[in-house]
């Protein structure tokens, strides 16, 4: 699985991740699906809208969601996922990230960032749980990003 990212996008969610520090930056990735490959032909920056702890958790207002979605499908695109920032954290997903995550098949992008800048960024595809008799039903597997046009 590989993540295809063009280096505006890549470099503006990297950005919102250093403005948006200390707390949590989020925003949705648009663009396609392939077979072995998602396209990302752009991002679209949220407002963090978690007022209780935006220093370790966000979320993206639902009628933002559905304005973006439709937004999307006027430009023959799709939401083929999300990013969020780990200030002074790893760039991996967390127990809460996963509990949270509900898009199937689409890519969650992690940047980690360092006092004040943006470091690692990793990216994790949302699947249906293969494993008999596993009861969780959904999990995260890395995939590679490609920053290319």
């Amino acid at each position: 699985m590989v993540l295809r990212i063009d280096p505006a996008s890549y470099a503006a969610l990297r950005r919102h991740a250093e403005e948006a520090y200390p707390n949590e930056c989020c925003g949705v990735l648009l663009g396609c699906f392939g077979d072995s490959e998602t396209t990302v032909a752009g991002v679209v920056a949220c407002a963090n809208a978690r007022q209780d702890s935006p220093h370790n958790r966000y979320s993206i207002a639902p009628l933002d969601l559905v304005r973006i979605q439709r937004d999307a499908r006027n430009q023959g695109l799709e939401i083929a996922g999300f990013y969020h920032s780990h200030p002074d954290n790893p760039a991996r997903w967390s127990t809460t990230d996963l509990t949270e995550a509900h898009w199937l098949g689409c890519s969650y992008l992690i940047t980690a960032v360092a006092n004040g800048k943006a470091a690692e960024t990793r990216s994790f595809r949302l699947v249906a749980t293969a494993e008999e008799g596993s009861t969780d039903q959904k999990q995260f597997l890395e995939e590679s990003i490609l920053v290319a046009d």
